[in-house]
């Protein structure tokens, strides 16, 4: 039974970012596009990585679908249920990463390519600059949030799950 609950968690985990994986470049497909210089580039090349480490990801949750609803023994299940949730961690975290460095970018290219700036004091361009990374903060925040109630769940079940599977291991 704990090796069905398993797989279905791992099966959810796997379509969930697949869901995400397409809500999220559809919404990128969907922004409109600006002229193409360097800061634009910047942000292209950001997203393709942001696209490619997804698919990876994706490609990982699937192998670890696989492993887990194929596995027999209940030391392969433990190996599988660790070994996904890890994969899920670095998976938050990488997004997370990908946001703030993006953020930080747009902070950069604000702060030194925009004339609004020149016509403020360094008081005040502080201030701005201040209450951007308090931004980023929050807004990191809050996408770790999001990210740990979708996943959060799935995580604390298959941790639910490995702790069950210990009991009768061992």
């Amino acid at each position: 039974m704990i090796h069905k609950r398993s797989s279905s968690i791992v099966k959810w985990i796997f379509i969930i970012s697949i869901i995400e994986f397409i809500i999220l470049n559809l919404i990128s497909l969907l922004m409109p596009s600006s002229e193409v210089d360097d800061s634009t580039v910047f942000i292209e090349i950001i997203d393709y990585a942001s696209i490619g480490f997804s698919l990876v990801f994706i490609v990982l949750f699937y192998k670890n679908y696989r492993a887990i609803s194929v596995s027999s023994s209940t030391k392969t299940l433990m190996q599988g249920i660790l070994k996904t949730r890890k994969t899920v961690k670095i998976y938050i975290y990488i997004n997370i990463f990908m946001v703030i460095i993006g953020m930080f970018y747009a902070l950069f290219v604000l702060s030194h390519n925009n004339h609004y700036f020149d016509k403020l004091n360094n008081i005040q361009s502080s201030v701005l600059i201040i209450a951007f990374l308090a931004f980023i903060g929050i807004f990191a925040g809050i996408i770790w949030l999001v990210y740990k109630v979708i996943y959060g769940i799935l995580l604390k079940k298959l941790k639910y799950n490995y702790t069950e599977l210990k009991k009768i291991d061992f």
